[in-house]
């Protein structure tokens, strides 16, 4: 019955159109009515709390790094880098998006960010060059959900305070699986571009090169301080948020100098906007999280899928085939609220490691961005490029199934993830 309020109750809430914090919240407070605990004032210390959480601090930071970086040039230098080393060869242009976002990642951790950015640059040239827009789009759109998986992300940091998980280990344990990703797009990107009747790039020489990478070392170098500053225990990734967002203010303003006080701004108001958005959610979350937690609704699951937990792949690829079905209809921060807590006890219980559940998680809710109808980076593409719907859907689908195969294999073959987790600890 409980588990029957707090399923219909975000349902009903959702398809009336209710913003997500607000469902959330409203579900909290069914389920509080539903075993009579209703208090206002716990409805209120629970949203403080979920607010007021030191490593959510990350989380602003991380959101103005990525806007500093697209408006103080650094995303740019990072794509006329790629473009100076393989836009030459067929296709080029193809591998110019896939090195770049996969780079781009390791810069700011949000998805829409990066690929709006890659959107905004690369399809007005693409299609300049013959390369059908479908395909481009598709492409972009699967690059772009790299961002979540590579360090830093925002993703991964929600979901460790969500689930009390180690979020250094999340961010380590995500490099191997995002690089593997975009090894997947050049793999497929290879097979599109024989049959496509494209312009190459002229080939840059290698003044052209060390041009553009020595005006893109100060970009290059966020990754490797990040990174570094986290596996040597220099910071925790709620500082290394601060130092990301404090490297690419000095970047923007003293190096390129493309960030102006006036532009700064309006990038403070822009990140505030989007933190609010965020930090709301994580408030309304924690009121539905909590009245989970009293509810035991982790126990009655467990007690449901009690004959899959003697068998960690088989009860793996049960949750993963349930979170694609969420993340068609849900956007990836709302489902890490919503489901995380419910079903890291359940995989706990059957023994899967938390963090590569964590990454698992993360993974296939990055590939709802892309899956229609919700589909929030598709839908970026789409207006960047002007296309409809549809054609980017057509577009998105080699990589999409591509995807799904690489998710197969870490079901699998958890190895493939968890071993590579060792490397870096």
């Amino acid at each position: 019955m409980t588990m029957g309020i707090f399923l219909g109750a975000l349902t009903l809430l959702m398809s009336l159109g209710m913003p997500i914090a607000f469902a959330l919240l409203l579900t909290g407070v069914a389920l509080m009515v539903h075993l009579d605990f209703f208090d206002a004032q716990l409805v209120a210390q629970n949203m403080l709390s979920g607010a007021d959480n030191f490593p959510l601090m990350a989380v602003p930071f991380f959101i103005l790094a990525g806007e500093l970086m697209n408006a103080g040039g650094i995303s740019r230098r990072i794509i006329n880098l790629a473009v100076s080393l393989v836009g030459h060869i067929r296709g080029g242009l193809g591998y110019v998006a896939i090195g770049a976002s996969v780079l781009l990642a390791s810069l700011s951790g949000s998805a829409i960010a990066d690929t709006a950015a890659l959107a905004t640059l690369l399809i007005p040239m693409m299609r300049d060059n013959g390369y059908p827009v479908p395909e481009s789009a598709g492409l972009i759109a699967s690059g772009g959900i790299i961002a979540p998986i590579i360090p830093p992300s925002m993703s991964f940091i929600i979901f460790g305070v969500a689930t009390n998980t180690s979020i250094s280990a999340l961010f380590l344990a995500g490099i191997v699986p995002g690089l593997l990703m975009g090894a997947v797009l050049i793999g497929v990107w290879a097979t599109l571009t024989p049959r496509m009747n494209v312009k190459a790039q002229p080939e840059a020489s290698w003044a052209e090169r060390k041009h553009a990478l020595v005006d893109g070392i100060w970009a290059l170098m966020l990754p490797v301080i990040i990174i570094g500053g986290l596996r040597g225990g220099l910071f925790t990734p709620t500082e290394a948020a601060v130092v990301a967002a404090v490297y690419s203010l000095a970047v923007s303003v003293f190096v390129y100098r493309e960030v102006t006080v006036r532009i700064l701004g309006k990038l403070l108001v822009e990140a505030a906007r989007t933190t609010s958005i965020v930090m709301f959610l994580c408030a309304g979350a924690l009121v539905s999280s909590y009245m989970v937690t009293l509810a035991d609704l982790p126990a009655q699951l467990i007690d449901m899928l009690q004959p899959l937990m003697d068998d960690p792949r088989l009860m793996m690829a049960a949750m993963m085939l349930l979170l694609l079905a969420v993340g068609i209809v849900m956007d990836l921060t709302p489902t890490i609220l919503v489901m995380a807590p419910v079903m890291m006890p359940i995989a706990v219980k059957a023994g899967i490691d938390a963090t590569y559940f964590g990454v698992m998680f993360v993974l296939v809710g990055t590939i709802g961005l892309i899956t229609p109808p919700v589909c929030t980076v598709l839908n970026v593409v789409c207006g960047v490029a002007k296309i409809s719907m549809e054609r980017a859907t057509r577009g998105v689908w080699p990589f999409l199934t591509a995807y799904l195969v690489l998710l197969a294999l870490f079901v699998v073959f958890p190895g493939i993830v968890t071993v590579p987790m060792t490397w870096f600890r």
